[in-house]
């Protein structure tokens, strides 16, 4: 984001902004709402292109006011992930959000398997989004589903994964770390593919750090922070 870009909020506002870790993509949305309805005495809808789960961080983009027509632009855009993916263990939501459920051998499992299943999973694939997910199972929330208990029918979906690189790989006990860079289209779901990396090793895998790092041509050293933009509001805020 330009530095000295000039920020009309009541015209509307694209923000690239670098979501922290432990927020969900509504506690930025909600604050950054807050913030510019009593700073700036404005009411404007102010919506998200496209969650990021509260153990992931990186590149969220946010619409305001007219541009919050624009979020289906931005979320059926290219997007580059980096992390880690830990080989050897699940969890019931593919990530750290809750605890290990189950562990798996990986005495069996060599770098160069691990850089040939990563092979695996580029172009079109059939993924199955996690239970622990935003999607819509008849009319409910598939998290809100799994949160009481009850298995919900996820239908596989295409999705289309151009770039899936291993950049790092360490054992350490009975776990083996995998730093990783995808780059996606619309609707993967890293988790899942964390999960699915670990089956296709004959193994077990959780999602253990993720970052988004870019979508479209909009790069994560180019967003701002969430005091950022508080800072650039209140120098727009009237006296």
């Amino acid at each position: 984001m330009p530095e000295e870009k000039h920020f009309d909020f009541a015209a509307g506002e694209v923000l690239a902004i670098h979501k922290p870790l432990n927020w969900t993509s509504f506690d930025v949305v909600n604050r950054l709402r807050s913030m510019i309805k009593h700073k700036l005495k404005l009411k404007l809808k102010v919506g998200h292109a496209g969650t990021l789960d509260p153990l992931a961080e990186g590149l969220l983009i946010i619409c305001t006011g007219k541009f919050t027509k624009r979020i289906d632009e931005y979320q059926g855009q290219e997007k580059e992930y980096t992390g880690m993916f830990c080989i050897g263990a699940t969890t019931p939501c593919f990530d750290l959000e809750k605890p290990v459920d189950m562990h798996y051998p990986v005495d069996h499992i060599t770098d160069e398997m691990i850089h040939a299943a990563a092979q695996t999973f580029t172009g079109k694939i059939r993924q199955i989004p996690p239970h622990f997910s935003a999607i819509k199972v008849e009319g409910k929330r598939a998290y809100d589903l799994a949160r009481a208990g009850t298995d919900a029918q996820l239908q596989p979906r295409e999705v289309e994964i151009t770039t899936f690189e291993i950049t790092r790989i360490e054992r350490k006990g009975q776990l083996i770390e995998a730093d990783f860079r995808v780059v996606c289209g619309k609707g993967t779901y890293i988790r899942a593919l964390a999960h699915d990396l670990g089956s296709a090793l004959g193994s077990g895998a959780y999602l253990g750090k993720l970052s988004r790092t870019r979508i479209g041509d909009i790069r994560l050293d180019q967003a701002l922070s969430v005091d950022q933009v508080k800072a650039i509001i209140e120098t727009l805020a009237p006296r």
